[in-house]
C-alpha cells in the first residue's frame, strides 16, 4: 500500500526544514531522487512563496524598522531602509523597494 502526505502538511514540513517521508517507490525515478521526493519541482517551488534578494515588496504588508541601532543592524547607505516583512527583516531599496539583502528572521519588534 503506498502513502503520500496531503499538501498541506507537505507544506508544513517543507516550512520546517524537516525532510519529507513518501514511498518513493511509486514515483518516477527522476521525482524520487528530488528534494522533496515525488513532487514536481515546479510544485515545490509554490509550497514554498518567502520572500527573496531580488524580489519587490511594495504590495505586501511590511512594517519599517525606525531605529535599525536598537537591533544591532548596521547603518544603512541613502537610499536604503530596513522593513520587516512575514517576520524577516530585510535591506530594501527606498525607491524601488526591492530586496537588497536578507538579515534574519525576527518574532517581533519593539520599535
Amino acid at each position: 500500500m503506498t502513502r503520500f502526505l496531503p499538501l498541506a502538511a507537505v507544506a508544513a514540513l517543507l516550512a520546517l526544514g524537516q525532510p519529507v517521508l513518501a514511498d518513493t517507490r511509486a514515483c518516477p525515478p527522476g521525482l524520487a531522487k528530488k528534494s522533496p521526493a515525488c513532487i514536481p519541482p515546479g510544485q515545490a517551488k509554490n509550497l514554498y512563496r518567502g520572500i527573496h534578494v531580488g524580489d519587490h515588496i511594495g504590495d505586501r504588508d511590511r512594517h519599517l524598522i525606525r531605529y535599525p541601532d536598537r537591533y544591532g543592524l548596521r547603518p544603512l547607505r541613502a537610499g536604503e531602509r530596513y522593513f520587516v516583512v512575514d517576520g524577516n527583516i530585510l535591506r530594501v531599496d527606498e525607491a524601488t523597494f526591492e530586496v537588497l539583502d536578507f538579515i534574519r528572521a525576527t518574532a517581533e519588534l519593539l520599535d
